[in-house]
């Protein structure tokens, strides 16, 4: 038994019941698939390919390479963590209606609080502040996308998510002070 019982607020139960009522199967299979983008296996690979391409490069993209590694890192860890010491019954454990519909379920039925992927999304997001502004903004819409999903698939509540992503940041910026990544804007030489 964990240390702390998260209940879901009124507005999580609402959001959760429009979902189930409006969801059918194409759209949970596309976002089930979707969300892999957000995924800790998924994310530590692409940052560790990302660090090793970066390790030729001029020294403010070596230091990105580096920071965002040590930021999928700590996301990847930290939910685990959390999770040990909070409990919170994920959505589609209390919906009959959404698993007829084609809701799946999804990880361990007390670990919704918070959303690891909503965090992972939450420090990349943070650390695209430092990309230019295209870039930047590409990597915000993506990940608006992939949180969208974990709610869709009631994996998690709309507040999990919320406190996934402030938490995000939150470990990013920490990190930052750590690792002091430089902007990367337009075209580096050396």
């Amino acid at each position: 038994m964990a240390l702390l019982t998260v209940r879901p607020t009124r507005l999580d139960e609402a959001i959760a019941e429009e979902v189930a009522a409006h969801t059918d199967r194409p759209t949970e299979r596309v976002t089930k698939a979707l969300t892999w983008g957000a995924d800790e296996h998924v994310l530590l690979a692409f940052a560790a390919v990302g660090w090793i391409l970066t390790r030729a490069s001029p020294e403010p993209k070596r230091r990105l390479g580096t920071h965002v590694l040590a930021c999928t890192l700590t996301t990847a860890i930290l939910p685990h963590i959390m999770k040990v010491f909070i409990d919170q019954k994920r959505p589609d454990r209390l919906t009959i209606k959404g698993h007829l519909r084609g809701i799946p379920l999804s990880g361990k039925a007390e670990d919704a609080f918070p959303s690891g992927h909503a965090l992972h999304v939450g420090a990349l997001a943070s650390a695209a502040t430092l990309l230019p502004p295209k870039v930047r903004d590409a990597v915000w819409v993506a990940g608006t996308v992939l949180v969208t999903t974990r709610i869709v698939l009631l994996a998690h509540w709309f507040t999990d998510v919320v406190v996934g992503l402030a938490l995000g940041v939150g470990v990013e910026r920490g990190v930052r002070y750590l690792t002091k990544p430089a902007p990367v804007r337009g075209r580096q030489t050396k």
